[in-house]
């Protein structure tokens, strides 16, 4: 599986994933011409090649009417980068001093010469930032502005992430646990914890850490890029790289200052879940059989049960659920609910599995789904009982003649 990892040890900024893909891009020249010519009014882009505590990587300039992202964020002064989406109102010498609300922002993305998927993906990104405003200042998103300039800066950032993972078109997008820095970071509303509050909303139920490093990693834009693109967060799964591209800041740490993101092939996933055990002797079949209903009807990934022999001699059920990590808490407060049980053992695993996905082949009696799973050197396909059930009923014929009309449009 095509898959595309960012590994945020220095936080994320919208310039910082836009420089790391523009590496992975096959003609990065190409590519910033093409932004160029988007129609981003007032804007240019200019990829510059920079060392980050010896690393050689790339930095994404933006300028607005002639002003760098440098400029920009010393205006705001802000620890990072630059920063975007804060409701400033500062004023800006040589500058206009307009805002601009979310329907100003569609419209403007609107007519940008972009495929509507990459247009989707744009808008979807800055409403996250929009609605984190919106909690921050307790404000209806309608009412939120955004400094012009501003704006125009991360309308610029979040364009050029989302069409560069548009043509490198990943199958699978992962992340590590985001550092979000530490300290405060000044704004024109004052002097904010980091992460910044709007920052710190987007981030919710991603894995952060924070400490290691005084300053703002991680801005709202690049949080919202990362909210929107990555399907999972932790370590690096395992994969063969192919291309490696790293995305700098201006500013300099004691560590690299950069986003590596890292393009490859993954076979299977690999995932961490948890299994909760509890031993039942007091419980009928059928309360036991409406707990396990109701733990699948929650997300468990597995139930099952197992005869044991308990104290005193007494014959019991061994109850085990298996399910994500994120369900653990849900999944005890059932199992606690449904059954009679004093006490749950947890045990967490890390599942190595298959990629799994549909497809249909049509027979003669009607289309049946086909359940492919390939990776770690296997594949393997399987027609979907419940549809050969549905078809000999349907039909009046066996099973076996099903099965036997699916397998015949396999040989074909």
């Amino acid at each position: 599986m095509r898959t595309l990892y960012f590994e945020c040890n220095m936080g994320a900024a919208g310039d910082m994933l836009t420089a790391a893909l523009l590496e992975l891009h096959s003609d990065p020249d190409g590519f910033i011409q093409r932004l160029n010519g988007l129609g981003l009014p007032r804007v240019h882009f200019k990829a510059e090649r920079v060392e980050k505590c010896g690393i050689l990587g790339t930095h994404m300039a933006v300028t607005v009417d002639g002003v760098d992202e440098e400029g920009f964020a010393a205006a705001h002064d802000h620890d990072h980068d630059h920063e975007h989406s804060h409701d400033h109102s500062h004023d800006h010498k040589h500058h206009h001093h307009e805002h601009h609300g979310l329907y100003e922002i569609e419209h403007l993305v609107s007519h940008l010469l972009l495929p509507d998927a990459v247009k989707a993906d744009v808008l979807a990104v800055y409403r996250i930032i929009a609605e984190a405003e919106s909690h921050a200042h307790g404000k209806p998103v309608e009412e939120i502005h955004f400094h012009e300039v501003g704006t125009l800066d991360a309308v610029a950032d979040i364009v050029a992430v989302c069409l560069l993972i548009h043509e490198l078109a990943p199958e699978r997008i992962a992340a590590s646990a985001v550092h979000v820095g530490s300290g405060h970071v000044h704004c024109a509303h004052g002097i904010l914890p980091v992460p910044a509050p709007a920052t710190a909303w987007i981030l919710r139920d991603v894995p952060t850490y924070g400490g290691r490093v005084k300053g703002e990693l991680c801005t709202p834009t690049g949080a919202a890029l990362l909210k929107h693109f990555v399907q999972e967060f932790g370590d690096q799964p395992a994969m063969r790289v192919e291309r490696i591209g790293y995305g700098c800041g201006t500013r300099n740490f004691e560590y690299a200052n950069c986003v590596r993101a890292m393009l490859g092939e993954t076979s299977g996933s690999t995932d961490g879940i948890v299994e909760l055990r509890c031993n039942l002797d007091d419980m009928t079949p059928e309360a036991i059989a409406f707990a396990m209903e109701r733990l699948f009807d929650a997300g468990a990934l597995d139930v099952y049960t197992m005869p044991i022999g308990m104290k005193k001699n007494r014959p019991g059920v061994l109850l085990s659920c298996i399910c994500h990590r994120e369900l653990r808490d849900e999944m005890l407060r059932l199992i606690f609910m449904h059954t009679t049980t004093l006490g749950i053992r947890e045990t967490e695993f890390i599942r190595h599995t298959l990629d799994r996905k549909l497809r249909k082949v049509r027979t003669e009696y009607g289309d049946v789904r086909i359940k492919c799973a390939s990776g770690w050197g296997v594949q393997r396909e399987k027609p979907e009982y419940e549809d050969l059930a549905a078809m000999a009923r349907e039909h009046s014929i066996s099973l076996a003649a099903a099965e036997a009309a699916v397998r015949d449009r396999f040989e074909d």
